[in-house]
């Protein structure tokens, strides 16, 4: 069993990972000249993974964020051709997000970004090493409970 302390330094050892990891993305973004941010990163990969275009409140409960923190965020991607508004078929009212063509073309470079970001983390590693992390983090994330709910 696992001492307080111990858990502590783990802990700081996973966040000082995650700083690193969001700081060479941003590296790698920044190189592909994509004029996304990392929050407008997360919402355009949230929008793929949604079955149907999201309202704004499904966002902000899925990015678990307020929701104007969203709405900022689709300016910014409708601004640049990346996302846009458009109107609920069965309820006018309501405003549902949706990926442009751009936004896929975003998304597939994003994907790049990340990949690319995650052989140079993981260069230092064996194969074996890498397979046992791979095993770690799928334990640590079957065993988290689920946050936020799918759109």
């Amino acid at each position: 069993m696992s001492s307080p302390d111990s858990d502590g330094l783990l802990a700081e050892r996973l966040l000082r990972l995650t700083r690193r990891v969001h700081r060479i993305q941003k590296h790698h973004l920044e190189q592909r000249g994509l004029g996304v941010t990392p929050a407008q990163a997360r919402l355009l990969r949230t929008l793929a993974h949604c079955d149907a275009p999201p309202r704004m409140a499904d966002l902000a409960e899925r990015l678990d964020v307020v929701p104007r923190a969203v709405t900022t965020l689709v300016d910014g991607l409708e601004a640049s051709g990346k996302a846009r508004r458009v109107p609920d078929p069965t309820n006018r009212r309501v405003i549902r997000i949706e990926l442009t063509d751009d936004g896929h073309e975003a998304l597939r470079e994003l994907r790049g970004a990340r990949r690319a970001a995650a052989e140079e983390i993981l260069a230092p590693l064996t194969d074996e090493q890498r397979e046992m992390l791979g095993s770690l983090l799928d334990t640590l994330v079957e065993g988290a409970p689920e946050r936020g709910r799918r759109c």
